[in-house]
């Protein structure tokens, strides 16, 4: 019985530890990120830092899961937990309202950046047409 107890107290601190991992990290407004998106010019830059912000999101919708699948745990099976049960699972609630911000910044982050990619011209079907367009260096002024 002690050994299910320390087993099952290992299991989900293990878990708690887990929530804390990349995707914590990968918060819309840390400084890094805010600090290279000030450098963004053409419409490609925009849409790295979007596909950047999805994959954030995704990463972090995945870690809600997770802990969503670990609080639906301790609530059916506190008793395993013992006195630790109520903590752990206002442990895991806060981490999952954390994660649920986290993707929501991300992802509108990465809807603000999609719009502003549609708003700047292509870059590289600019260069093909200027590729086609005559040289105005041969042509002298009357």
């Amino acid at each position: 019985m002690v050994r299910i107890r320390n087993f099952a107290a290992a299991l989900s601190l293990l878990g708690l530890l887990g929530g804390l991992g990349p995707a914590g990290t990968a918060v819309a407004g840390s400084g890094e990120v805010r600090a290279g998106t000030q450098n963004i010019a053409t419409r490609s830059d925009h849409e790295m830092v979007a596909k950047y912000y999805e994959d954030a999101a995704g990463e972090a919708r995945a870690k809600l899961d997770e802990q969503k699948q670990l609080l639906e745990q301790y609530e059916n099976r506190s008793y395993l937990y013992g006195r630790q049960a109520q903590d752990l699972q206002a442990q895991t609630d806060a981490m999952i309202r954390k994660l649920e911000r986290t993707v929501d910044e991300n992802i509108k982050q990465a809807v603000l950046h999609r719009k502003l990619a549609q708003r700047l011209p292509d870059l590289s079907s600019q260069k093909l047409s200027s590729a086609n367009a005559p040289d105005h260096k041969d042509i002298s002024p009357e």
